[in-house]
């Protein structure tokens, strides 16, 4: 029991990561983040993004939820594509790191290649195939868990790209 408990704590800090990663390499501010949130018709407070914003260690840091950060990617979405006519895409409740990157790559409106040359800019080289591996759904038979490391390589790559 206490393994699925360290999962969850990890996926917690995972969450955080990526939002702090977002915000930072997209410059962000937290009425920004929070607007971000609103366009995805997800309400948050200040001070749960300011928890969610801390360091691990700090003793006001919030764990963000696969649902928070779920809500943050979709509204990241709606910001940078244009929110879509009708209902609000579902947020789900549990997020992999496969759903992260197909979020992000959604909201950046990047292609497989851009995708292939970000991922070399940290010198991680992927085939196609292996790329879209990461976008099949759970129980394809080729579908591949796209891993923590990759993630967080990832994340810097797009710092490297659209960062200062």
């Amino acid at each position: 029991m206490a393994s699925q408990q360290t999962i969850g704590e990890d996926k917690r800090v995972r969450n955080n990561l990526v939002l702090k990663r977002i915000s930072t390499i997209f410059k962000l501010e937290p009425h920004k983040l929070i607007d971000v949130f609103q366009l995805a018709e997800v309400s948050i407070k200040e001070s749960q993004l300011e928890g969610w914003l801390k360091n691990e260690n700090d003793p006001e840091y919030q764990p963000c939820l696969d649902i928070d950060l779920a809500g943050f990617l979709n509204g990241f979405i709606n910001d940078a594509r244009g929110k879509k006519e009708g209902k609000a895409a579902k947020v789900e409740h549990t997020l992999s790191n496969n759903m992260i990157l197909r979020k992000l790559n959604i909201a950046l409106d990047l292609q497989a290649e851009d995708v292939l040359d970000i991922f070399e800019s940290v010198e991680l080289t992927l085939s196609k195939h292996e790329l879209s591996a990461f976008f099949r759904k759970p129980g394809h038979k080729h579908y591949r868990a796209c891993e923590e490391q990759t993630l967080i390589r990832y994340l810097k790559a797009l710092e490297l790209k659209f960062g200062e």
